[in-house]
């Protein structure tokens, strides 16, 4: 008895010290959609595969939270929340945040990824006359974004990602909110 729990604590230690050897559900569910489609259950196979798909969209809205800005001086933030819906209805990862500052105005932070409407938007700020038409064009960094009439804040990372900044809050603090963005490392991603 003492033995098996030596090798139970050994076990666990190994897997706490590398995470690498621990399961991975993503890995997981690929594998198992691997075995299905190998044996022919094609159902069992997409099954498996929309899981991993819809847990890698999940990991990826974790990701874009973690590059949500900390507030600005004078402000306060709420947690950063995410979700990650599946490609039956456009697919899309988003992660946002909403941030409180002086006087109650409120502005909201989105970072969408992994979304065929991304393409779509992305096509507005291609051309100006168009992206023009739906606004002020602003640079942000070296992005091109759209400020709206209300001082909405949209603009298209690498034809991947939409950053949104909008609320109730003036359009100076929008644009600075944007500017707060780190569009660098949501590129590399």
């Amino acid at each position: 008895m003492v033995l098996l729990r030596s090798v139970a604590a050994a076990v666990l230690l190994a897997a706490a010290a590398f995470p690498a050897l621990a399961a991975d559900d993503i890995l997981d569910a690929i594998d198992q959609g691997r075995k299905a489609y190998q044996a022919g259950d094609l159902a069992g196979a997409k099954q498996s595969l929309d899981l991993a798909s819809q847990l890698i969209g999940q990991k990826n809205a974790e990701g874009f939270a973690a590059l949500l800005p900390a507030p600005l001086a004078g402000w306060k933030a709420e947690k950063a929340e995410t979700a990650a819906v599946g490609v039956a209805v456009f697919g899309a990862s988003t992660a946002s945040r909403r941030y409180t500052g002086p006087g109650g105005k409120e502005v909201e932070i989105r970072i969408t990824g992994d979304s065929a409407m991304v393409m779509q938007f992305a096509q507005f700020l291609i051309n100006p006359a168009i992206a023009g038409a739906m606004g002020k064009i602003v640079r942000i960094g070296n992005q091109r974004a759209i400020q709206t009439h209300d001082g909405s804040i949209n603009m298209v990372i690498d034809n991947k990602f939409l950053v949104t900044v909008e609320g109730s809050a003036d359009a100076a603090s929008k644009l600075a909110y944007a500017q707060a963005v780190d569009v660098a490392k949501l590129s590399k991603m």
